[in-house]
C-alpha cells in the first residue's frame, strides 16, 4: 500500500494489484472487510456500488463472503435513465452479479426507480429512500465504492456539466454518454463512512494521476469532490498505476 496525501485534506491509500483476479479478490476482501466492521457494531449496513464493467468480478467475489446479508442495504452510486431489464441498467447488472451469488437470505438491493415518469421523479424518490436508510442530509451511507472515468468523472459526475456542482441536495441529475442518469453528489459521498475507488486499465493512467494531484481541478476532475474525512482506498491495476510513483 502507497499513502499519498495531496495538498487538500483528502488522504488516499494506493493497492496496486497484479492481476485482474487479485484486484477483485483484493477490493471484495475490503468492501466485505468494512460491511464485517459496521455489522459487528449496528444492526443495518448500508453500501452504495459503482456501475460499469470493472466491478462485475468484484461483485461475484463479493456475494461469496460469508457475512449476514439479510442485514445489508445495496444500493447505486448512479444509475442510467433506462428500464430495470435493460443491458446498460446497473440495477441489472448487480441482480446478475453479486445478488446471484448471494444465499437465500439476500441483501435488500435499493433500485433507482426508473419506472416512473422522469428523471426528477426518480431523483426525488431516490432522496427519499436514502433519507428513510441513512438519515437527514447529507445522508451517511456505511461504504461507497466508486469507479473513475478516463474523464475523470465518478457516479454520474462528470465534468462540464452541472451534476458536480451540486450541493444542496443528495441525489441530483446527471448526463452522460447520451442518456439521463440519477447520481448521488458529492455531498453525499463524501458523507461516507469509507469510500473506495476501483480503477482498472491504461485508458484510466491519466484520470488516476489527476485524481492523486494535489494542483489539480476539480472542474476537471470531478472524482477530486469526493472528500470523506477517512482515508480513501483506491484499488488500482498495474496497467492503471503505471503514472504514479511507488
Amino acid at each position: 500500500m502507497t499513502p499519498i496525501t495531496p495538498g487538500s485534506n483528502t488522504r488516499y491509500r494506493l493497492v496496486v494489484a497484479e492481476s485482474a483476479a487479485e484486484l477483485a479478490r483484493q477490493t471484495a476482501q475490503a468492501l466485505a472487510s468494512e460491511l464485517d466492521q459496521v455489522l459487528a457494531q449496528r444492526d443495518r449496513a448500508q453500501i452504495a456500488l459503482a456501475g460499469g464493467e470493472t466491478p462485475k468480478a468484484t461483485y461475484r467475489l463479493l456475494g461469496q463472503q460469508h457475512l449476514p446479508w439479510d442485514r445489508v442495504d445495496v444500493l447505486l452510486g448512479d444509475e442510467r435513465w433506462v428500464p430495470s431489464d435493460d443491458p446498460s441498467s446497473n440495477a441489472r447488472m448487480f441482480r446478475e452479479t453479486l445478488m446471484a451469488e448471494l444465499p437465500a437470505s439476500k441483501a435488500c438491493l435499493h433500485a433507482v426507480p426508473t419506472q416512473l415518469a422522469t428523471p426528477e421523479q426518480g431523483a426525488a424518490a431516490y432522496a427519499d429512500l436514502l433519507q428513510q436508510l441513512c438519515g437527514n442530509f447529507p445522508p451517511v451511507l456505511d461504504v461507497v465504492l466508486l469507479g473513475l472515468g478516463d474523464d475523470g468523472h465518478t457516479a454520474s459526475l462528470f465534468p462540464g456539466t452541472a451534476a458536480p456542482g451540486v450541493r444542496d441536495r443528495s441525489v441530483t441529475l446527471g448526463q452522460g454518454k447520451g442518456l439521463p442518469r440519477v447520481s448521488l453528489t458529492a455531498p453525499t459521498l463524501s458523507a461516507a463512512r469509507r469510500v473506495v475507488f476501483l480503477v482498472s486499465g491504461t485508458g484510466k493512467v491519466e484520470a488516476l494521476q489527476r485524481l492523486l494531484d494535489p494542483e489539480e481541478s476539480s472542474l476537471r476532475t470531478p472524482a477530486k469532490l469526493v472528500q470523506p474525512a477517512s482515508e480513501v482506498l483506491i484499488f488500482a491495476d498495474q496497467a492503471a498505476a503505471a503514472g504514479v510513483s511507488q
